[in-house]
């Protein structure tokens, strides 16, 4: 039977949030979500009047705030960062807050708060360039950039603080794809897909570079089972999740296969040759779980959503790209 959880999600308006929150609450769990919401609310529209839904407007780096959201809650899943690569170098300093200059702050008041379990979403790049033909869990990190240096960091903080009473866990994602509330068209699958269903074209830049990705259904998917996982098994632990990983070239192809034969590919060099093949066996091996939704069917769902005008003006709309929301509002 599943454990009733009042579980404080930060970022839980974000990409991925947006879709695992209906689905905690689903569950039966109270959820607390600490956003900024650059993005907005209404990615809760239909959630909006339940009674187990607290949303909370405020900034991670506030520790009234903080402990405001924590009130009441046992588990924590901070999802919250400056997502990308490009989104970070537009501020470093912005970056380095809010990714790791507030997590020890976070993780210390979730102790105090009488938080039992913590899961961290820590991201697939902090392995850098990886001539191993399977990534796993047990390999050194060799972060590339700002971004993945401070989400490897912050693992080692959060990993000196586990103690009994409190759990943590680690996730380190693929690429997330697919359709979610709050839509990004910035990452890999969903740029390919957005470009080949509104102009009927791809660029591909390089080709042969391995890029793992998961769809975002199967990444709150995985969120969902470690909460159900047995905490005595899963304290301490780190999981790759990102379970089918693809050349540039055959994502291009599994994209056009989904939206339409008419859709042209356009190959440009590129200086860009990181390459990687991270292994999902662990969290199979240990936990039992396994992707279920293909990165066709995500495609197809993202086809879907674009077909059906879930989305406004999916080529144009900054909202969509993290850099161009973070540019309009000037966050500091």
């Amino acid at each position: 039977m599943l454990k009733k959880r009042s579980i404080m999600v930060t970022g839980g308006g974000g990409y991925v949030g947006s879709l695992l929150v209906p689905k905690l609450l689903a569950d039966g769990h109270e959820v607390t979500v600490l956003d900024l919401f650059m993005y907005g609310k209404d990615v809760f529209k239909k959630n909006v009047f339940d009674p187990c839904l607290k949303l909370i407007k405020g900034d991670l780096r506030d520790p009234i705030v903080v402990k405001r959201a924590l009130q009441g809650c046992d588990t924590v899943i901070h999802l919250a960062c400056i997502s990308n690569d490009p989104s970070f170098e537009l501020n470093p300093e912005l970056g380095k807050s809010i990714n790791y200059d507030c997590f020890l702050p976070l993780v210390r008041a979730s102790k105090d708060a009488g938080i039992s379990q913590f899961i961290y979403a820590s991201s697939s790049s902090v392995y850098g360039i990886k001539d191993d033909e399977n990534v796993t869990e047990e390999l050194s990190l060799e972060p590339l950039t700002d971004y993945s240096k401070y989400k490897a960091m912050c693992e080692d903080v959060l990993l000196s603080q586990q103690e009994e009473g409190f759990f943590t866990t680690i996730v380190r994602p693929a690429t997330v794809c697919g359709y979610a509330p709050r839509q990004r068209l910035d990452v890999i699958v969903n740029i390919l897909t957005n470009n080949a269903y509104n102009r009927r074209s791809i660029k591909v830049f390089g080709g042969e570079q391995k890029r793992p990705n998961i769809a975002v259904k199967d990444m709150v998917r995985a969120y969902r089972h470690i909460l159900s996982s047995p905490l005595e098994k899963i304290k301490g632990k780190i999981y790759n999740v990102g379970f089918e990983n693809h050349t540039v070239d055959k994502l291009a192809e599994l994209v056009k296969n989904q939206v339409g034969s008419d859709v042209k590919i356009e190959k440009i060099p590129t200086n860009d040759l990181r390459s990687y093949h991270i292994s999902s066996d662990k969290i199979t091996q240990e936990l039992g779980f396994i992707n279920k939704f293909s990165i066709e069917e995500a495609i197809s769902d993202l086809t879907y959503a674009m077909k059906n005008d879930f989305l406004q003006d999916p080529i144009n709309n900054p909202k969509y790209i993290n850099i161009k929301v973070m540019q309009d509002i000037n966050l500091e």
